[in-house]
């Protein structure tokens, strides 16, 4: 038996880090929606018990370090599956980015297996395994458009984006989260207005959207990284509408609501970075049927 999975990126339209809890982690709100730039997940049947991932990218190991793995021994262990599965994937998201790229391969892989092990479960257990993977999993198992709360695991479902372009673009670097969040002294940071992010939302209101993006990591990683502010000045300065980074970074996106100026950015981009994409909203769960 073969099941095949997309597993989109994200992007945080608001990422806002409140105090760091007890365990740890840290408190978040967040505004995520899914876009049109995907992986792609294959799960086979095994008679065999046990695990096989085959990733087609030298960047993405193939063993327990790799959340995709991690999501179907989770599945295995809490449904007492005993024979095996070989899972392809196939990385078109790019790595270590700040797209949940690892997040959504991990909630693809959930979604799937309990599709090919034909499961009695809904949604919100398969959220509940993937918040023990990581804390963006939850929100990928769902996909949408979501107000996320917790360390990110908390989900509330809300409208979609009005319709625009994305472009993406991540410099030739690599970010660790957890070396960006260490570094935030979150009483001194800039917290973007979330709550007014998802009214936008909710009256569909493309100029507030664009007005209210914000991210309290984004000053973190600059200082880091000045090629995200740099990518930053290029995409406003070439038309889009506002631009962001997203996550911990170090990927910037831009927002822009006409064809022509989403192309004309793209192509300016092209011209000094490498991995440049111009893609379309997701948002609502229907679309990612």
């Amino acid at each position: 038996m073969y099941i095949m999975e997309k597993a989109p990126a994200k992007i945080n339209l608001s990422l806002d880090v409140l105090h760091k809890r007890e365990d740890g982690f840290h408190e978040v709100e967040m505004v995520m929606t899914t876009i049109d730039l995907a992986d792609r997940i294959e799960l086979e049947y095994l008679e065999e018990d046990k695990i096989v991932l085959e990733a087609e990218s030298r960047y993405v190991p193939n063993d327990e370090r790799n959340l995709a793995y991690l999501a179907a021994r989770k599945m295995k262990e809490r449904f007492d599956i005993r024979e095996g599965v070989y899972i392809t994937l196939t990385k078109h998201v790019p790595v270590a980015a700040g797209l949940a790229g690892g997040s959504s391969d991990a909630a693809a892989v959930l979604r799937g297996m309990a599709r090919l092990f034909e499961l009695d479960t809904t949604p919100e257990e398969l959220a509940e395994i993937g918040a023990e993977i990581g804390s963006d999993v939850s929100f990928c198992v769902h996909g949408g458009t979501a107000f996320a709360t917790g360390r990110g695991e908390q989900i509330e479902e809300i409208p979609a984006p009005p319709p625009c372009w994305i472009v993406l673009a991540k410099p030739p670097i690599g970010v660790s989260t957890k070396t960006i969040y260490q570094s935030l002294k979150v009483e001194e940071a800039y917290h973007p207005d979330t709550r007014a992010m998802i009214r936008a939302l909710e009256e569909g209101d493309y100029e507030g959207m664009c007005q209210y993006i914000g991210n309290t990591l984004e000053e973190v990683t600059v200082k880091q990284y000045p090629e995200v502010a740099q990518l930053k000045e290029h995409m406003l300065q070439a038309g889009a509408d506002a631009s962001l980074m997203s996550g911990s970074g170090p990927t910037v996106f831009s927002l822009v609501d006409q064809d022509v100026k989403a192309r004309r950015i793209y192509n300016h981009l092209k011209g000094f970075c490498e991995e440049v994409y111009m893609v379309r909203l997701l948002g609502t769960k229907e679309t990612l049927d």
